[in-house]
C-alpha cells in the first residue's frame, strides 16, 4: 500500500480528500501543515499548533508542521516532503478542486521531491461535494470568513444541510468557499478515531477576515 501524506489545513477539503484517498487504497501516514514563523498561525486557516495537534490526536493522524515565513515557504514544503519520502512516504494528497495555479504548485512541489500529487475532488461540482461530504458523516464548523463577503454571524456555522441552502444564495461565493470565502475546522469524521470538541472561543477581525479562535479545545470518545 502507498504511503501518502496529506496537505493538511485542518478543514473540510483537505479532510474529504483523505478520506477519498483511504478509498482508492492509499495508507495516510502524516498530515502536514505550514505555520506562520512568527507566531505557529497556520497559513491557510489561521489556526494554532495546539489545535491542530488536537486534531491530529483524534484523527489517529501524526501531524508534521512546517515553521516558515512566506518567502522561505516553497523552500521549507519541498525540505519537508524529502524528509518524509525518507520515512517511505511516496505521495501526496492535496484537497484543491478548481484553482489551476495551485494545482500546478503542487504538482511542481511533489515533482522535485519525486512524489506523486493526487487530487481526489479535482473539477468536481462544489454542491455535491459538500453533500457528500455531509452524508459521509464529517462534522466541520466554520472558522474564518472574508469580512466583505460573510459577517461573523457565519463564525461557527455547522456544514450541514442548512449551510449548503444558505451559501447557495450567497452572491459571488463558491460553495465550497474555493476561492478563500471561508474556511473551516473539522471536529469529527468516518476515519477519526475520537472528535474533537470545542469549549472556549472568541472572534477577531483580522486583515479583512473573521475568525473564530479556538481557545480551548480537547479530543473526547465519540
Amino acid at each position: 500500500m502507498e504511503q501518502v501524506f496529506v496537505s493538511w489545513s485542518g478543514g473540510k477539503d483537505c479532510s474529504f480528500a483523505a478520506y477519498k484517498a483511504m478509498q482508492s487504497g492509499l495508507e495516510v501516514s502524516y498530515v502536514l501543515n505550514m505555520a506562520r514563523e512568527d507566531s505557529k498561525i497556520s497559513w491557510s486557516h489561521g489556526l494554532s499548533s495546539d489545535v491542530l495537534k488536537v486534531q491530529s490526536k483524534a484523527m489517529g493522524i501524526p501531524l508534521v508542521q512546517g515553521i516558515t515565513t512566506s518567502e522561505a515557504y516553497r523552500a521549507a514544503f519541498i525540505k519537508i516532503l524529502l524528509q518524509l519520502k525518507k520515512k517511505g512516504v511516496t505521495g501526496g494528497v492535496f484537497g484543491d478542486i478548481d484553482f489551476n495555479a495551485h494545482r500546478e504548485w503542487v504538482e511542481a512541489v511533489c515533482r522535485e521531491a519525486d512524489m506523486t500529487a493526487y487530487l481526489p475532488l479535482w473539477l468536481q461540482d462544489q454542491n455535491e461535494l459538500l453533500k457528500d461530504y455531509i452524508a459521509a458523516g464529517f462534522e466541520s464548523v466554520i472558522v474564518d470568513t472574508r469580512a466583505d463577503l460573510l459577517g461573523e454571524e457565519w463564525l461557527g456555522r455547522r456544514i450541514d444541510e442548512q449551510f449548503v441552502r444558505d451559501i447557495n444564495q450567497m452572491k459571488g461565493i463558491t460553495p465550497c468557499g474555493e476561492a478563500g470565502e471561508y474556511h473551516t475546522f473539522v471536529i469529527n469524521g468516518p476515519f477519526f478515531q475520537q472528535k474533537v470538541a470545542i469549549m472556549e472561543t472568541s472572534k477577531a477581525l483580522r486583515d479583512g477576515h473573521w475568525f473564530l479562535e479556538i481557545r480551548k479545545c480537547e479530543s473526547q470518545p465519540k
